[in-house]
């Protein structure tokens, strides 16, 4: 069984103890989440209707968090001694799926 979750405006397939990054959710360590799935996919059952998807559901629990790669940025113009200089790191969060279930 798998799921398409949505989550930080991207969609993730996910089965029962994966573990994946998504953009922090604002929940502590230990927490669990509820997503709220776009398809589930049983065997040979798939929901995908509004309708078939009001009882389902997946719960993880945020196992960690981490920061992606360093992005460096410059701005430079030239003749003009003007130079800007930048960096990021995006923070993520750590979740394990825990169960899926179709009907609520």
């Amino acid at each position: 069984m798998y799921a398409v979750i949505r989550t930080g405006g991207k969609q993730e397939r996910v089965a029962e103890g994966q573990r994946l990054r998504v953009e922090l959710l604002g929940q502590p360590v230990g927490a669990e989440v509820r997503f709220e799935p776009v398809l589930v996919v049983d065997g040979e059952t798939v929901l995908a209707t509004p309708g078939q998807l009001a009882g389902a559901s997946v719960t993880a629990q945020i196992v960690g968090e981490e920061q992606g790669p360093k992005i460096n940025a410059l701005t430079y113009k030239n003749k003009t001694n003007q130079r800007r200089r930048w960096g990021h790191r995006q923070r993520y969060a750590t979740v394990e799926i825990l169960t899926i279930s179709a009907a609520g």
